[in-house]
């Protein structure tokens, strides 16, 4: 009776020994190149159905198919991350883009209703993981969170400017131009087209003026402060945030390189300091032959 159990512990034993080769062969199979174009095909097929979905015309036509579709390639994104988390354990939930999939396809997996339809129509984002794939869009995504902490000052200061403009334009223009300008509220929105320059000469500025003359000397600074001059600072933030970004995989580049030619040079004064080794032994031993055939001689 001992010896099933026996037998039952060494099996045991010999999967677990296996199963780390086994997630090992299932992370290679994951990151091959044909499966994640693959993958990749998929999210670009998807994003295309889903909008196609939305015609009336093409839902009467082929409705069913693209619903027979969906669920498909839903299926396989299901599997995908199943796979996924098999081969990479805990490990999976260190890469943001899993987690970012793990939540589009969650979203696609919810029921289909009417309070629910605009969440599903989330999973058209999934093709955002394009962005993962090309390393000039990689360093473009990387220089916008980059950016992040400097565009946080810029608009705080664009913040501030807007409300002081809006405060002053409530106390000079809400009176005569209720609509536009009669609580803060609209005065910040008013404002905000101003800078957008969304007819806001013709719309908004001019039917000012003819009420108030002087109403540019308020309107020209706050075009030329916000359109012309901070939003310039977001573009200049962005282009040095990635020309760093450029500089620095550019020197990583150079250090990848270095240290390339260092191993190299180590490996060749290796070889050279072997040679000269070897080169004395055999000096040695050419001068202890000479010696003792002189002392035969």
């Amino acid at each position: 009776m001992a010896q099933p159990q026996i037998d039952a512990a060494e099996e045991s034993t010999t999967f677990a020994d296996h199963a780390p080769l086994t997630r090992a062969w299932m992370r290679a199979f994951i990151e091959r190149q044909w499966i994640s174009n693959a993958i990749l095909a998929l999210i670009i097929f998807n994003a295309i159905t889903l909008g196609l979905s939305t015609s009336d015309r093409v839902q009467a036509v082929a409705g069913g198919l693209l619903f027979y579709l969906d669920r498909v390639i839903l299926a396989i994104f299901v599997i995908e991350l199943v796979l996924k988390l098999y081969a990479y354990g805990l490990a999976f939930f260190r890469n943001s883009w899993n987690i970012f999939d793990l939540f589009v396809v969650g979203v696609g997996l919810l029921p289909q209703t009417a309070n629910l339809s605009a969440l599903r129509g989330l999973r058209v984002i999934r093709a955002l993981r394009l962005l993962s794939v090309i390393p000039q869009m990689r360093a473009v995504v990387q220089a916008l969170l980059d950016a992040l902490p400097g565009m946080g000052a810029v608009i705080v200061m664009i913040s501030i400017v807007f409300y002081v403009f809006a405060v002053m334009a409530t106390i000079m223009y809400g009176d005569a131009f209720d609509v536009w300008f009669g609580t803060l509220g609209r005065s910040l929105y008013t404002l905000f087209q101003i800078m957008t320059l969304e007819s806001w000469s013709m719309g908004i500025v001019r039917p000012v003026m003819d009420e108030f003359p002087m109403a540019w000397a308020f309107f020209v600074p706050f075009i030329v402060i916000t359109a012309f001059s901070v939003l310039n600072l977001f573009i200049g933030l962005l282009v040095n945030t990635m020309q760093s970004a450029v500089e620095d995989e550019t020197e990583a580049e150079f250090e990848k390189l270095r240290a390339l030619v260092r191993a190299e040079t180590d490996q060749v004064d290796a070889n050279v300091t072997a040679l000269h080794e070897e080169l004395r032994a055999l000096r040695a031993e050419l001068a202890e032959a000479r010696s003792k055939g002189s002392e035969k001689s």
